[in-house]
């Protein structure tokens, strides 16, 4: 059993842009530790959020190093490895928000250097968070079909990477923790449409258990939606990302209704007053606190970051011999 520490641990925030203003909100709200500072490339932004959350500004992460136990790295995704690396290599405990890299082998790097020096390494996978996919969880049997849609508007926030390391990878990282099978066929359209990169993706997914997998996600949409639904061979799992909601429909078999259909049974629940970010800053604390794995491990950030890249270079093979 792994003993648990009580000293206050010495937090801080890499990159304090939109998301990475979340990250330092949640660590100023705790009593257990101390937000010792933040850091952005942007000087003055970072001494905007650091008046306001009652902190130092620093411009490189290079100063805080020798200040800190824990890191949230929130810059864009062409600087996940560099800076990265550096906080992992000086032993400091790190939670590094989705993808991990751009690059497997950036990955395998990170993964190393951190058992090397005995360093936390989380890996920002919200979803995993969302009480509505905690229920879904243990409600699962046996999954024989899953369709996923993630559609949001446009922001030039994440477009440093095409949208199936943008979003398509939240979904990626839940599937393949609730199927454990291997992936025997993906087969995946996608195009650009304002920033260059893919902007609109599909992936059907085969796994060698028979499972199926369908993905669909835009970050060009004129409307927000992020659900998923579970088919399974008695009932149907719908959730609501957004929402942080879960519809199980049940199906009752032989059973009759009055327009002679099958019968099915309906039951929903919500969790309003929950809060993902919240909850992952939590158990990030608690994985430095009592030096156990982090519920999001490297690892896992490789696996999804491999299949979303083997989805994207499908889609630019294909966009290429179809121009």
């Amino acid at each position: 059993m792994k003993r648990k520490t009580d000293k206050r641990l010495r937090l801080g925030v890499v990159g304090v842009g939109y998301l990475g203003e979340f990250h330092a909100q949640k660590y100023a709200s705790m009593k257990d530790i101390d937000l010792v500072g933040l850091v952005d490339i942007d000087l003055e932004r970072a001494k905007e959020m650091a008046r306001k959350y009652n902190t130092k500004a620093y411009h490189s992460h290079t100063e805080i190093l020798s200040l800190v136990d824990g890191l949230s790295l929130a810059v864009p995704t062409v600087s996940h490895f560099e800076i990265g690396y550096d906080i992992l290599d000086h032993g400091i405990h790190l939670l590094i928000e989705k993808p991990i890299s751009l690059k497997l082998s950036d990955a395998d790097q990170l993964i190393e250097v951190a058992k090397k020096n005995n360093a936390i390494l989380q890996i920002g996978h919200i979803e995993r968070f969302n009480p509505a996919v905690i229920k879904m969880e243990s409600l699962l049997s046996r999954p024989f079909f899953i369709d996923s849609h993630r559609l949001a508007f446009f922001t030039n926030r994440g477009a440093d990477v095409d949208v199936v390391l943008d979003l398509m990878i939240h979904d990626l990282d839940i599937i393949l923790r609730i199927v454990n099978s291997e992936i025997t066929e993906i087969d995946a359209v996608g195009m650009p449409v304002v920033s260059g990169k893919i902007d609109i993706a599909n992936a059907r997914i085969t796994f060698s258990n028979g499972m199926v997998a369908n993905l669909t996600v835009s970050r060009v949409s004129s409307v927000s939606l992020r659900m998923m639904r579970i088919f399974q061979l008695d009932n149907c799992i719908s959730i609501d990302y957004g929402k942080r909601k879960i519809n199980v429909t049940q199906f009752k078999g032989n059973e009759k209704s009055f327009t002679d259909l099958p019968s099915l049974a309906h039951k929903e629940e919500a969790f309003p007053d929950s809060d993902p970010l919240a909850d992952q800053i939590s158990s990030f604390v608690e994985s430095i606190k009592t030096r156990t794995e982090p519920k999001v491990t490297g690892v896992d950030g490789k696996k999804a970051l491999a299949v979303a890249l083997l989805i994207s270079e499908q889609i630019k093979r294909r966009t290429k011999t179809l121009s």
